[in-house]
Formats: C-alpha cells, sequence, structure tokens
C-alpha cells in the first residue's frame, strides 16, 4: 500500500490547489447542490444502521424544520433496511413526504433532489461513501471513524479539497459547549503546558456491537455482498460481520475505531498537534470470547509534542474495557498547576505543585483556580440508546447551518484526517506489537523503520 514519497506541506498544497482549481471548474451538477437561503436542502440517507436510527436522525429532525432540511430517500444494500428505514424516516418527519428507498449509492447520487447526504455505515466504509458523495456533489455529515486506512484517509481529504464540498465528521466533541470552553482556556496559556493526558471508556456490556436477533434475518440473496465489500479483500458471506462489523477486522478495529478517535480528537484540537509522535498497545479478549476478532480490552500510550523538539511533550494513556464498567468514561488532562476533567466539566488545582514541595527547590506554588467549564454539565450518551443526545445535535446542527453558509464545519475534515492518524498508529501497534511511529514527510505510518501496510 505504498504511495509516491510526497511531503506533507506538498500534498496539502497539492490538494489546496486543487480546491481553488475547483472553485472555477466545478460541474453545473455541483453547483445545483448548493442551496440558496430560502431553498428546501433534500437529504438522502446513506446506511440505516443503529447509529443512523438512535443518534443522527434524531438529531437531523430536531433542526430539520426550523432549517428547512428534508430528507427525501435512503440507499442501504439490505432490502429490509431500506424499506424500514423509509417508514421510520416517513414516521419520524411527521409529513405524507415520500421517503424513497433505493438499492445503492448509484442510484441515490443519479437522482437530482439530493443535495446532501448523512452516512452512517460501516467503519471501513466511511472515508469511501464520503468520497463518493463529495465527487457526486453533495455535502456530507459522515461518522466517525473518517478511516482506519491511511490510503483511504488520504482520499477522503483529497477528494473534499478537490470538490470543496461541506463535509462534518461525527466527533461531535467539537461542537459542544463545554469542549470549545476547555479548548480555548488551554490555547490561552492559562492551564499551563499540557504534561499527561488520562483517558478511559469503560462499560459492562457482553452485548455490545452484537445483534444476535437479527443476524439470522440477513441473507446473502438480500443484500450485495460485494458492494459492502468496496475495497476490502473478498470473503465469503457472513452475517455476522455485516452486521456485527465493529468486531471484526478489517471491518473495525473495535475499540479504537469506536471510543478512541472521540477522544483522541480532543488532544489534537485542545493542543493543534497534528498527530502522535509514536503510539504502543497492549491488550487482548480477555472474558467474551464469542468469536470476535478485535479486543475487548485495550491500552495504547501515545507520545505527542513537536515533530521538531523532542524535549518537549506529554504522554496520552488510553484504557478501555468491555468487562467492567468502573471508571465510566473519562477524560483528564494535567499540567503542573492542577488538572482539567472533561467528565466533570471542571478545573480544579488538584495536583498542582504546592508551597511545600516549591519551596524545597526554591520555586513558587504552581495552583489553578477552580471553576466550572459549564453551568449546565453535557453528557456523552454511552448506551446503545442515544436518543437525544445533545453532543450529536449541536454537530449536527452545526453541519446543517454550515451547508447554508459554506462555511468551515467544527468538525472538518482535517480533524477528521488528524484522528484517523492516530487510529492508524493504534492498529498498527495492536497488529504488530511494536513501537508505531508517524512520517510527517511521507504522511505514513511506520513500523521499524518500514512503511506500514
Amino acid at each position: 500500500m505504498t504511495e509516491p514519497a510526497n511531503t506533507r506541506r506538498d500534498f496539502l498544497k497539492t490538494t489546496g490547489a486543487a480546491a481553488a482549481a475547483t472553485a472555477f471548474s466545478m460541474s453545473a451538477r455541483s453547483y445545483g447542490a448548493v442551496p440558496g437561503a430560502n431553498d428546501r436542502v433534500k437529504v438522502g440517507v446513506v446506511g440505516f444502521g443503529d447509529r443512523m436510527r438512535t443518534g443522527d436522525l434524531p438529531a437531523f429532525f430536531q433542526h430539520a424544520k426550523e432549517l428547512n432540511f428534508q430528507i427525501v430517500a435512503v440507499s442501504d444494500i439490505w432490502n429490509r433496511r431500506r424499506e424500514e428505514g423509509s417508514a421510520y424516516i416517513r414516521k419520524m418527519s411527521g409529513t405524507n413526504d415520500p421517503v424513497d428507498p433505493v438499492r445503492n449509492n448509484d442510484e441515490l447520487y443519479a437522482r437530482k433532489d439530493v443535495d446532501a447526504v448523512l452516512i452512517a455505515t460501516a467503519d471501513f466504509q466511511h472515508a469511501l461513501h464520503g468520497v463518493e458523495a463529495v465527487e457526486a456533489g453533495r455535502d456530507a455529515y459522515v461518522e466517525k471513524p473518517t478511516a482506519h486506512t491511511m490510503d483511504d484517509a488520504r482520499k477522503f481529504l483529497a477528494a473534499v479539497k478537490k470538490t470543496g464540498r461541506i463535509v462534518q465528521v461525527g466527533t461531535q466533541r467539537r461542537s459542544t459547549p463545554s469542549y470549545m470552553k476547555a479548548a480555548e482556556y488551554i490555547k490561552s496559556g492559562k492551564f499551563g503546558d499540557i504534561v499527561m493526558v488520562e483517558m478511559t471508556w469503560n462499560v459492562n456490556q457482553p452485548g455490545r456491537w452484537r445483534r444476535p436477533d437479527v443476524v439470522p434475518l440477513l441473507k446473502e440473496q438480500d443484500t450485495d455482498w460485494k458492494r459492502y465489500l468496496l475495497n476490502r479483500p473478498y470473503e465469503p458471506f457472513d452475517a455476522r460481520k455485516y452486521l456485527e462489523f465493529r468486531l471484526f477486522w478489517p471491518y473495525s478495529s473495535g475499540i479504537p475505531d469506536q471510543w478512541l478517535v472521540h477522544q483522541i480528537d480532543t488532544v489534537h484540537w485542545f493542543t493543534g498537534l497534528p498527530h502522535p509522535r509514536s503510539c504502543v498497545a497492549n491488550g487482548g479478549i480477555y472474558l467474551w470470547k464469542d468469536g470476535r476478532k478485535n479486543w475487548d480490552t485495550m491500552t495504547a500510550v501515545f507520545d505527542y509534542g513537536p515533530l521538531d523538539d523532542l524535549t518537549k511533550g506529554f504522554q496520552v494513556q488510553y484504557t478501555s474495557r468491555f468487562t467492567n464498567s468502573a471508571g465510566g468514561v473519562k477524560e483528564l488532562y494535567y499540567s503542573n498547576g492542577g488538572m482539567l476533567d472533561m467528565s466533570k466539566q471542571t478545573v480544579t488545582p488538584t495536583g498542582g505543585l504546592t508551597a511545600k514541595s516549591a519551596a524545597e527547590m526554591n520555586m513558587k506554588a504552581n495552583l489553578l483556580p477552580s471553576f466550572s467549564l459549564m453551568d449546565k454539565v453535557e453528557t456523552m450518551a454511552t448506551d446503545a440508546d442515544t436518543h437525544g443526545d445533545p453532543m450529536t445535535s449541536a454537530n449536527m446542527r452545526n453541519w446543517m447551518e454550515c451547508v447554508r453558509s459554506r462555511k468551515t464545519p467544527n468538525a472538518s475534515i482535517e480533524a477528521g484526517y488528524a484522528h484517523s492518524v492516530a487510529l492508524c498508529m493504534n492498529i498498527a501497534a495492536i497488529q504488530t506489537g511494536e513501537r508505531v511511529t508517524f512520517d510527517d514527510k511521507t504522511q505514513q505510518v511506520m513500523v521499524g523503520g518500514k512503511v506500514y501496510a
């Protein structure tokens, strides 16, 4: 999977130049997909699965009437899902407007009444489905992870830059007020240099990502298995790998694809760093031995800091398990003066340099003031039922507003590309057991001095 060695600067310059050129040469089809201020924005759904049903669609319909958006079609290669999706969306909309079920994305993009799409397909499909959308002249809200191979990540970034379409990634923390305030606070310098980050995402759910009631319902003749696989190697039809894809590589890496990207994205956002300098990982399938291939427990350690100054930086320790929920979901940032706790949305002097300790070295105490980032605590839904998740709602609204204004969304394709780099490094560390680095010039994941593919 090795590609020509272009520097990161050249890569971004090339994609940026393509975007500029495209501004003068967009096809009539692309221009036709830019809605006017008072036009109704007509939307297609790509993939009617659990995330679309319980997360993205409820968020969409919270704002659809006010912002004049309407869903007109649902594309899903499983006939059962597209029919269910059509009925479900009509019920949610509260109108008699038709929602046409279409067999695949080719049929969806052949329609002239689709301006934008919501994409919530299998993890490995996001980038390529995103490429399809923007190359068809449509704006897109694309669920995370953006990509778990660098090849797919580069293709998606280049396609968005070339077409100039509005793409929002489903890392909804970027549209959440408390996270915005935390980012502003850290960037102001008042927090001090980050010295450590601890992140956890723990549940106790043997059924998480399992679909035992649905798997028997899926028959190969009712879907398009080859279209499902996209650019992954061919293997015989397997309903579990179709519906429980999060448990099986190369369709997902599980914990990193689903949870790491949400949290590691905040590290990039708060610090402005484009990717980790290195990553190591360990874990395994310790309890839920149900045929899955992706770990039920993982610890990863990332080194972050300036790429040109290895004397500066900090460590990110990431732990996640399915087997015990103690600790829940946490994101703790530490400086010499205290702690920023995103689970509580507070800044405190916890662990800061006390007067007694400072005096030993003729220094002054360094203790942050205590304050809340928000008056009302915002929670991140961690159960399968995410109806009414305010974080997804805010991210969806930001995308819808940007479709109209043509401004860059909060969770831009560049943010998605950055979390994809960290994700690909984590996956390489899992699969090799080695320390993984990233070559900023070639935009390649490296293991033992060689490109990891």
